[in-house]
């Protein structure tokens, strides 16, 4: 059996690096957060400082490169790639994809973790992966103004990586209208 295992959090260097260390307090019995949706890897990415350890980092025996990207974008966001274990042991990895609003007209995160995959590689294994994600819900964020969700018309980039920190392949696109909506879809 292929053991994998990967941080479903970002490790900080020293206690004070971490997003809530100023800002988490109480007052009368209510617990007070002040870092908006930059926690974890989103914070790290902010303020441009580096953690111990990146969200999806993990240790493994084997060595796995991505390559081969080919990306269809309509109304669905298909991402085709190829994953490769290049050692003598099998091994498992988790191809994870962020998604980067280049051309927001609010403040949003650098980039948004949208979907991941984890695969399972013998020794020296190459395997396509594809993920499918919906375009509209990949590129939305909660308007509280209007109280709705939002996909604002606009360029992207998909982030296709192994951990937040590392995504080196990457893909633009353009969304060509703004769609609002209430529920859990448009």
């Amino acid at each position: 059996m292929i053991q994998s295992a990967k941080l479903p959090l970002s490790i900080p260097r020293r206690l004070q690096d971490n997003p809530t260390y100023l800002s988490f307090r109480s007052e009368a019995g209510r617990v007070l957060y002040s870092e908006d949706v930059y926690v974890g890897y989103r914070y790290y990415e902010k303020v441009d400082l580096k953690p111990l350890y990146p969200f999806g980092y993990g240790l493994s025996y084997s060595t796995f490169k991505l390559h081969d990207l080919h990306v269809d974008v309509d109304e669905m966001i298909q991402v085709s790639l190829s994953v490769s274990n290049s050692s003598p042991y099998a091994g498992a990895e988790v191809v994870q994809v962020y998604v980067a609003s280049m051309s927001a007209t609010i403040e949003r995160p650098i980039k948004e973790l949208k979907a991941f995959r984890k695969v399972y590689l013998q020794a020296r294994e190459t395997r396509q992966v594809v993920i499918e994600m919906d375009t509209v819900l990949t590129t939305s964020y909660f308007h509280e103004t209007r109280n709705q969700w939002c996909s604002e018309v606009g360029e992207y980039k998909l982030l296709i990586g192994t951990s937040s920190a590392e995504t080196p392949l990457q893909f633009p696109f353009k969304t060509v209208r703004t769609s609002y909506w209430s529920g859990l879809a448009p």
